[in-house]
């Protein structure tokens, strides 16, 4: 288990309830979306840690990731998705997949939609697969604080032609705004049920994993284009040092061009150690302890159309 021993910081949303006799409740909520709505944005506000990565650029999710949220008598585990949209090759159809998973295995869907950029075509089609499901769905307008009030009156109006999904919520997942109404709603939908995860545990990502993924955030933070969406990133060793506060990590990025490559390492080598610096910083926050990072960009030619590769990295 990976985040084990972190203590969770305030972040905004008030979880210091009164203690209550009610049952205790417990469930799964994955969140939903098209590709950069917010969904990692709003699972790390929630978890008040940084478990998902962010980026402006699309489709930036590529696995299902968990995150545990603790509350006076409930325990909820937040389920982020890729965003759906139209696959072209292997791994954009793993990504549709891993969502439409998500629908029949958690107690709650959170439908989240772009309010800054405005509702449109690709909601109404999730909106619409959504409709045909038994599962409770909370739609969720995000990003209102980059919009005016008259806007988000607009949005909403427009948000309530989706379905019949409820009172559409409005929340901000970067500030935290209304981020406790969406917090009743979901706890109004979770059964009674046990505490699935003990205290302390907020993912249950293997640390590799996680370290992987940091590595490939800083990828998407300094590269564009095409490249950002050709890269995976694979550890391929990690161990501690003994009698030394040390980690030593191997990783490998592997791109599917040799332009590629050459944009990732840059010149002389100074864009992959500016990915190394940057995914270092994020690397010993998550593991508590200096590393040493080793990165190596190798090139596998159309990947993301290999069944076989896009296997490896746990895509299906």
């Amino acid at each position: 288990m990976v985040y084990g021993s972190y203590t969770t910081s305030h972040c905004g949303y008030n979880t210091a309830m009164e203690e209550s006799t009610a049952p205790f409740k417990s469930g799964f909520v994955a969140i939903v979306g098209r590709p950069n709505v917010g969904k990692s944005t709003l699972l790390n506000y929630l978890a008040k840690r940084k478990i998902a990565i962010i980026s402006e650029k699309p489709q930036t999710t590529r696995f299902r990731i968990q995150a545990v949220v603790n509350l006076p008598g409930a325990q909820i585990v937040l389920i982020d998705t890729p965003g759906l949209h139209k696959p072209r090759d292997p791994l954009g159809a793993h990504l549709n997949a891993v969502v439409r998973e998500a629908y029949l295995e958690v107690d709650a869907l959170i439908f989240l939609v772009d309010a800054a950029e405005g509702i449109g075509g690709g909601d109404a089609f999730i909106a619409g697969e959504l409709s045909a499901l038994e599962t409770p769905v909370i739609l969720a307008l995000n990003k209102i604080d980059r919009i005016s009030s008259e806007r988000l009156s607009a949005q909403l109006k427009e948000a309530r032609k989706l379905g019949d999904f409820g009172e559409p919520v409005p929340i901000s997942s970067t500030i935290g705004e209304n981020v406790s109404d969406l917090l009743d709603r979901i706890m109004s939908l979770l059964p009674e049920g046990p505490k699935y995860y003990p205290e302390g545990i907020i993912s249950d990502q293997p640390e590799k994993f996680v370290v992987a993924e940091f590595i490939r955030e800083k990828v998407l933070e300094l590269t564009e284009e095409e490249v950002p969406y050709s890269v995976a990133v694979e550890v391929d060793e990690m161990a501690a040092r003994k009698k030394k506060e040390l980690v030593d990590i191997s990783a490998v990025i592997y791109v599917e061009r040799d332009s590629q490559k050459g944009i990732i390492i840059g010149k002389g080598g100074s864009k992959l150690k500016e990915i190394g610096q940057r995914a270092r910083v994020e690397i010993e926050h998550l593991l508590g302890s200096q590393v040493y990072l080793d990165l190596r960009v190798k090139v596998r030619k159309e990947w993301r159309r290999d069944e076989s590769f896009v296997r490896r990295f746990g895509y299906s």
